[in-house]
């Protein structure tokens, strides 16, 4: 499976995916880089995915990912299972908004699918 290293070491990346999975979940759209959004969009896809399952195995995985957010994992538990139980995948999309002016990357809104 191909993935982005985002420039990073992979404690570093692996800290940042899960900070941006928290913020997408927690206020279901971030403002962010391409190539990272399309990095985290698979992450909170996953999420969801576990919160629809809800076992007991599921939780304590996406607990061990978020860093054992409680928060976080009771919205997707509770509350995003709940809205995409018919839904099979897709659960987030990219927008496209503009280059940011100091290093022209592109900048995008990954959001969640209403």
């Amino acid at each position: 499976m191909a993935y982005r290293k985002l420039n990073r070491e992979t404690r570093i990346r692996r800290s940042i995916l899960a900070g941006l999975t928290k913020e997408v979940i927690m206020n279901e759209s971030v403002i962010t880089t391409e190539a990272r959004a399309k990095e985290v969009r698979k992450f909170v896809d996953k999420m969801i995915t576990y919160g629809k399952k809800g076992t007991l195995v599921s939780r304590r995985k996406a607990l061990a990912f978020l860093h054992n957010d409680n928060e976080v994992v009771s919205k997707v538990f509770n509350d995003l299972a709940k809205r995409y139980e018919s839904r099979n995948g897709g659960y987030t999309r990219i927008i496209k908004i503009k280059e940011r002016i100091g290093d022209d990357a592109l900048s995008v809104k990954l959001e969640l699918v209403k």
